[in-house]
């Protein structure tokens, strides 16, 4: 399995997606950019690729991954924390090697994408 969902996260996840519309899938990734050089992208989506995606299944919740991210978020788990100030997710990437302070930008061993000069 690509990526964990804990249970606070899957239900969050599954909320939201009682918002959207049609079939929906959680699409989870990576793009260049970010104050470290990686920053992770999720969302919904309804169509995948069957050339460029990987379709699996987190704690009951549809989750496309393109095949040249799941290397890169292998063994991540997404958690939902709840605080004082409200809730996000969270990300745990066994495979990053530095992350900003904002916790959603990371670097990997062989992976540097490139940072944004404006962060």
């Amino acid at each position: 399995m690509i990526l964990n969902i804990t249970e606070a996260a899957g239900h969050q996840i599954k909320e939201m997606m009682k918002e959207e519309e049609g079939d929906v899938r959680l699409r989870f990734g990576v793009k260049g950019g970010g104050c470290s050089g990686l920053s992770y992208a999720m969302g919904f989506e309804d169509e995948i690729n069957e050339e460029l995606d990987l379709l699996e299944d987190s704690s009951g919740i549809p989750v496309v991954i393109n095949r040249q991210d799941a290397a890169i978020v292998e063994g991540t788990t997404i958690d939902f924390k709840q605080n004082m100030m409200g809730g996000g997710f969270t990300i745990d990437n066994p495979n990053a090697i530095v992350s900003c302070g904002c916790g959603s930008s990371f670097k990997t061993a062989t992976n540097a994408g490139t940072p944004d000069p404006n962060c």
